[in-house]
């Protein structure tokens, strides 16, 4: 796991103070867990103009948000199906592609986010095996009432209302986001905008009450709806109707619980339901056959976590759950035809604090998983005190991924986004085979080949890192890490058809590898002055086609002269997606009027797409996607001691790629107001 980061407004020594609960399943401080955790605060998501959750990951070190199926996180290398996704410690559902879309979760009423990196599944199950991240949204026991609102490009409009009240022994808060853009087209002459017009709303509420002194109890309420307009109407043509549909996702998430809390022992009852319904309707005009696709995913789960204090320096969590889940899509087969999983499972942790300067921490989680095997996901990790200035950091772990009812049984073509399909492994072959007779298939690619039955993934991650506070002002941490993943998942294109879609299907990689280093420096210049940086060295292969490599039994064809040429380890690309290089540089000023200015610099290296050559591989230049600067700023002032005002404009370059970041309009300006009650 990478090394606590600092916030651009944080000082090195209030950050070791920083209560925080994703790393261990308890609150610990920053500075005494042997676990550490990345930790963005409610200020710095302010002051950098950031919406939605992808905004703000997408500038932290050692995370890219890839535009695919979504807007998708990639920690460590691993793809955003390895990485799990809480509000407030409990799961989000509803992934397409394996991409739970961060556009989704607004961070309106954030109080922080929480960032472990690495293998997390002895606490958190499969879902975890690259990481976990935890939006914590404002707490109970403020007295507090906001409003804000946002206008940029597009006519993008963000609203949102948050309160806070304490009624005696009662606390009850609860939000409201609106979020809408009428979309926009990165080819003007195209008749389908690149993203269509959406409206978006989330509401939360939660009531916490404490009945004494030991005794609490409480439950949360979380609805998100998303509207999409697909209607494609031509101006030109007297304002003609070309087609007509929308697409609509609604998401609740209900979250009961009682906890006792005695002077050693703290025991949390949890319930948690959620349900995630996608809906998509489509009608071509001449065309008598409506598009309905329809997706209904249901997640249940009951679990008990109790921590005990044995002593001062010695602590175990023991923790046991059951989850049932269910899915009904005629993705798969019908909206008649459920399809059902469960897991039981429990937990143990042991932290011990062996002298002043070292702590262990270990522990291991048991799946008995009903469609799979059981498994075991043990971890350990220590923690080491050279001095007050320098501390070192090691851990290992295991995790495991069975494969989902989507890589087994998609079948989903999206006619409203460049008629795509993406078929599960089970149902590729006679799709194919279907579309074959059906003259519509243009031509397939080399990973057609490959197609089988899907096998369940393990990993193993190992991350060893360390952290030096020179001073008061300047602090720089490192974090080297490797995942060994055994049957990786992986999703590639294994045919194009003949109206320009593409189609993806799900492969098992023998065993693949993702390794790097990820270093930051966060430095203080003045009082009012900071600058931080970070960047990150990545690299990734499949090591079958390593050995192929280096045995000389790979080829490539080259792409001047056309003829087939062994290849050497230099040309090898890696994993698709992944960029070798990424970096950031964060200039922040801030006075004690309330004036602040903000600028980010996120630099992403090239990245494979997908092989032009036959042979399955990356590894010419004509598979890469260019690399590219983005430029955010923003500034603000507050108003005397309620009103906050800001304006920004993201992407000061206007960098833009139709094909591999269609989801990035270009330049964005907006100004945003904030009032506090």
């Amino acid at each position: 796991m990478a090394f606590a980061q600092l916030s651009v407004d944080s000082a090195s020594a209030r950050s070791m103070d920083e209560v925080v609960v994703t790393a261990t399943r308890t609150p610990r401080l920053m500075g005494n867990i042997a676990i550490p955790v990345t930790v963005i605060n409610s200020k710095t998501v302010y002051q950098y103009g950031s919406l939605r959750l992808n905004d703000i990951l997408g500038e932290q070190t050692g995370i890219n948000v890839i535009d695919n199926f979504g807007k998708g996180v990639q920690v460590q290398g691993l793809s955003s199906e390895y990485t799990l996704i809480l509000i407030d410690g409990e799961p989000l559902i509803g992934r397409t592609g394996g991409v739970l879309d961060l556009s989704r979760i607004t961070v309106r009423n954030i109080r922080k986010i929480e960032i472990v990196k690495g293998p997390s599944s002895s606490l958190y199950g499969s879902e975890a095996m690259g990481g976990v991240i935890n939006i914590i949204t404002d707490g109970a026991g403020q007295n507090k009432t906001s409003a804000g609102l946002r206008y940029g490009r597009f006519n993008t409009l963000d609203g949102n209302i948050n309160f806070s009240r304490k009624f005696n022994n009662t606390d009850v808060t609860a939000s409201f986001n609106y979020n809408r853009s009428e979309g926009f087209s990165l080819k003007p002459n195209q008749i389908q905008k690149t993203v269509e017009p959406y409206w978006k709303t989330a509401q939360q509420i939660s009531v916490n009450h404490q009945i004494n002194d030991k005794w609490k109890m409480g439950a949360g309420l979380r609805r998100n709806v998303t509207y999409i307009d697909n209607t494609i109407e031509v101006s030109n043509l007297g304002n003609s109707t070309l087609s007509k549909g929308f697409e609509r996702n609604n998401e609740y998430n209900i979250t009961p619980f009682v906890q006792f809390k005695g002077n050693k022992i703290r025991t949390t009852l949890r319930g948690y339901v959620t349900g995630f319904e996608a809906v998509q309707l489509l009608n071509v005009k001449g065309n008598s056959d409506t598009y309905n696709d329809r997706f209904n995913q249901v997640f249940s789960r009951v679990e008990n976590q109790t921590d005990w204090q044995i002593r001062e320096q010695s602590s175990l969590t023991l923790g046991a759950g059951h989850v049932d889940e269910s899915v009904a899509s005629n993705r798969y087969d019908s909206m008649s035809t459920k399809r059902k999983n469960s897991i039981s499972y429990f937990f143990v942790q042991h932290e011990e604090q062996l002298s002043d300067k070292l702590t262990l921490i270990g522990g291991f989680r048991f799946d008995a998983n009903r469609a799979y095997a059981s498994v075991w996901s043990p971890k350990i990790a220590m923690q080491f005190k050279a001095s007050g200035k320098l501390s070192f950091n090691i851990s290992y772990g295991r995790g495991f991924k069975a494969p989902d009812f989507r890589q087994l049984y998609l079948n989903f073509t999206n006619l409203a986004a460049g008629s795509y399909s993406v078929f599960g492994s089970e149902v590729a072959v006679p799709e194919l085979n279907r579309l074959t007779s059906l003259q519509q298939i243009d031509q397939v690619t080399s990973m057609v080949g490959l197609l089988s039955a899907l096998k369940p993934e393990t990993s193993g991650g190992f991350n060893l890192g360390a952290k030096w506070k020179v001073d008061n002002q300047l602090q720089i941490t490192a974090n080297l890490f490797r995942n060994d993943i055994t049957n990786m998942i992986v999703t590639d294109i294994v045919a194009f058809k003949k109206n320009g879609g593409q189609i993806y299907s799900y492969f098992n990689l023998k065993s693949a590898l993702t390794q790097g280093l990820e270093f930051d420096v966060d430095k203080r210049i003045s009082k009012t002055f900071s600058i931080k940086a970070g960047y990150q060295f990545l690299y990734t292969a499949d090591k079958e086609v390593l050995k192929g490599i280096k045995k000389g039994e790979t080829f490539k064809r080259d792409l001047i002269s056309g003829n087939s040429v062994r290849m050497k380890l230099a040309d090898y690309g890696g994993l698709p997606q992944r960029s070798k290089h990424t970096a950031n540089l964060k200039l922040n000023y801030e006075n004690t009027s309330g004036f602040f200015a903000t600028t980010r610099m996120i630099y992403r290296g090239r990245w494979g797409t997908f092989d032009q050559d036959g042979n399955g591989i990356i590894n010419r230049k004509d598979e890469y996607a260019n690399s590219y600067l983005q430029v955010n700023a923003s500034a603000g002032f507050s108003l005397k001691k309620y009103w906050k005002i800001m304006a920004g404009l993201d992407n000061i370059l206007n960098y833009k790629d139709v094909i591999y970041l269609p989801g990035n309009p270009g330049r964005m300006g907006y100004i945003d107001i904030q009032f506090n009650f």
